[in-house]
């Protein structure tokens, strides 16, 4: 039912509990899973106050640590007997995790309720929230 798995993580306490999911859903059928972290690009917008930070070396760190964390997560996802790959994406983290769904042809989302933000006021995290309101496909959301 659910072959083809998009697993978006920023790696905060939530995204890494929903990986637990993911690594079920193999006993029910899953065989691929895409892991997608997103470098926020509104973090990287310069703005003129701070014209004296190196945006792009920002950029190229924030994409060293997020490849290194995802390959950790595809090796679990393997040893599992899961067919993982993984995906570093910039722009805006809905936008990305919906564009990616729709490229990959995935049959669910598994998404943590909230993010590193982990505003504890609202019900949903705004990046999760616009994702289920949006999505094309099936979200599973894991709460905190």
């Amino acid at each position: 039912m659910f072959e083809r798995i998009l697993y978006p993580t920023d790696f905060s306490d939530v995204s890494m509990k929903a990986l637990k999911y993911v690594k079920q859903l193999k006993d029910a059928g899953a065989k691929e899973v895409t892991v997608l972290h997103v470098i926020d690009e509104r973090t990287l917008v310069v703005p003129d106050v701070f014209s004296g930070i190196d945006f792009m070396a920002v950029e190229n760190e924030l994409s060293k640590v997020g490849e290194e964390k995802c390959k950790n997560i595809v090796a679990e996802l393997q040893e599992r007997g899961l067919n993982a790959r993984y995906r570093i994406e910039k722009g805006i983290p809905f936008l990305e995790i919906l564009k990616v769904s729709r490229e990959e042809d995935v049959s669910l989302i598994v998404i943590g309720s909230h993010g590193v933000s982990n505003v504890e006021e609202m019900l949903l995290g705004s990046v999760s929230e616009k994702v289920i309101r949006k999505a094309l496909r099936p979200v599973l959301v894991v709460k905190r």
